[in-house]
């Protein structure tokens, strides 16, 4: 596998993560039995997961359309993204 073909994937999977981190924090942001500050908590890092992961989609655009990545940010997003995922993962639980 070529770096830069290694680069996209590891974007994608930095996107992907993000997306999916997002998601999981608007979806605790929206139950109704939240004490406020813990719900705006959550709507902060809904947001910032939502930023985040339009970054690496900008990144992951530049990347198709004009051949321009550096695999180390890359990779390093890719880590990342599926770590943030897995955490606020983790974190949903123990909300539960």
């Amino acid at each position: 596998m070529n770096p830069y073909t290694l680069a996209l994937v590891f974007l994608l999977i930095a996107l992907l993560g993000q997306s999916l981190a997002a998601g999981l924090s608007i979806e605790i942001y929206l139950r109704k039995n939240l004490p406020q500050t813990i719900s705006r908590t959550w709507l902060a890092l809904a947001v910032g997961s939502l930023l985040l992961a339009l970054h690496h989609g900008y990144t992951l655009e530049l990347a198709l359309r004009t051949g321009l990545y550096d695999l180390r940010q890359a990779a390093l997003a890719g880590s990342i993204g599926l770590l943030f995922a897995l955490g606020i993962a983790g974190l949903r639980r123990q909300q539960d």
